[in-house]
């Protein structure tokens, strides 16, 4: 296999795994601020933060990914990812930074994930034996979930 360069990763952690996602669905990476709580959404949606003028929704990717709660602590960050049209918001808890990677660093998935945790998934990385979720962020919500976001979000500044 080459060495052509995949994009390059911004990684992060919740817990003790790591995580990354491609830097071209990244907008930016915020300190964390406690979003504004809106009623009637998923608990894994912690609120809504504006950001550049815009209400932008933000998951708590522990709670979305079923690890327990943790209280945000000084390393904790907002990931505001660019879906299509959409920025959607991600608490996580530290940022560590920008990774280019090999295209041989990255491997399919296993087959022990199935379902639901799968479709998240774009692959595992290697990077300096440690190993890396390389996540789809497109498809961390579905069209289903960004038009409840939406709606939300589209209430909360009508009220």
């Amino acid at each position: 296999m080459s060495d052509v360069l995949v994009p390059q990763v911004v990684t992060f952690k919740l817990g003790d795994d790591l995580f990354a996602a491609d830097i071209y669905c990244v907008e930016r990476v915020l300190r964390y601020q406690k979003p504004t709580p809106v009623p009637n959404v998923p608990e894994w949606v912690e609120g809504v933060i504006e950001y550049q003028e815009r209400i932008v929704p933000v998951v708590d990717l522990r709670e979305r990914f079923g690890l327990e709660r943790r209280a945000p602590r000084p390393e904790t960050r907002i990931i505001v990812f660019a879906l299509d049209s959409d920025w959607v918001a991600a608490r996580v808890d530290s940022v560590l930074g920008v990774v280019s990677l090999a295209s041989q660093q990255l491997a399919p998935p296993p087959p022990l994930f199935r379902g639901l945790a799968a479709e998240y998934l774009q692959g595992i990385l290697r990077v300096d034996d440690r190993l890396i979720v390389f996540l789809n962020v497109p498809r961390l919500l579905s069209s289903t979930d960004r038009l409840m976001l939406r709606e939300a979000a589209d209430a909360l500044v009508d009220a």
